[in-house]
């Protein structure tokens, strides 16, 4: 499992992709400078580069394209033929790959809106965005990594959900917000440091109950569906 997720790690920063995780961090850590440079109240910017840029572009793109990267580009072309003739558990892979998704998701989300907090409010506020930046990441990385395995426009599914279903239907239709990874980190956090600029739609319970099951049902998916791939790399 250790060597998977090392080759893991080592293809997706060998990748150019990896270099898409760089603007959108440093758009809002430079947004926020500017604004506290400038004295701006931080209730006038504070929703829109927190919430709307951070959580709701930064936090779920960076994990679509990691996500959708340690595995996808693999089934793509063809290579994931040779991790299956490996004597691995799919399930150590899938374990391998959610890890590393999870973790560089975690961490180039978590850093530039831990920094954004600080600068729009608090410590703790830039703490609970963090801490609640990385819950998203794992669930998010869990579900993304799904999509690459069982479809092959993983990207683009997954642009539709974070755009239509949390950017659009999230914002106007309440009962679609269940299934909203963002309004959990947005819970989560205005739970650890409650400010006017969170606004959290879905209970606490709720959010942590829901962001769990994104995690294991989209590994335990995950893992069926890999577990149906023959060795030829195409599924049965």
């Amino acid at each position: 499992m250790s060597t998977v997720a090392y080759i893991t790690a080592r293809g997706l920063f060998g990748r150019r992709r990896v270099l898409l995780l760089l603007p959108l961090p440093l758009l809002l850590v430079g947004l926020a400078l500017i604004c506290r440079a400038y004295d701006v109240d931080p209730n006038q910017w504070g929703q829109a580069v927190v919430v709307g840029l951070g959580l709701a572009v930064v936090l779920p793109v960076i994990s679509l394209i990691v996500g959708t990267g340690v595995l996808g580009s693999e089934v793509d072309d063809g290579t994931i033929v040779h991790i299956l003739t490996k004597p691995l558990p799919r399930r150590d892979i899938i374990l391998a790959k959610l890890l590393v998704a999870a973790g560089v998701s975690a961490v180039a989300s978590a850093v530039p809106l831990f920094v954004a907090g600080i600068l729009a409010d608090s410590v703790k506020f830039g703490l609970a965005l963090a801490v609640a930046a990385a819950a998203g990441a794992v669930a998010y990385s869990a579900l993304f990594l799904l999509l690459s395995l069982v479809t092959r426009r993983p990207v683009l599914l997954g642009l539709v959900y974070i755009l239509v279903w949390e950017g659009l239907l999230g914002r106007w239709v309440s009962g679609t917000r269940v299934l909203s990874i963002e309004q959990y980190v947005i819970t989560i956090a205005d739970k650890i440091a409650p400010t006017g600029m969170l606004d959290g739609k879905v209970s606490l319970p709720v959010s942590l109950v829901m962001a769990v099951v994104f995690i294991i049902g989209g590994t335990l998916f995950a893992i069926n569906r890999l577990g149906s791939f023959s060795v030829a790399g195409e599924t049965s």
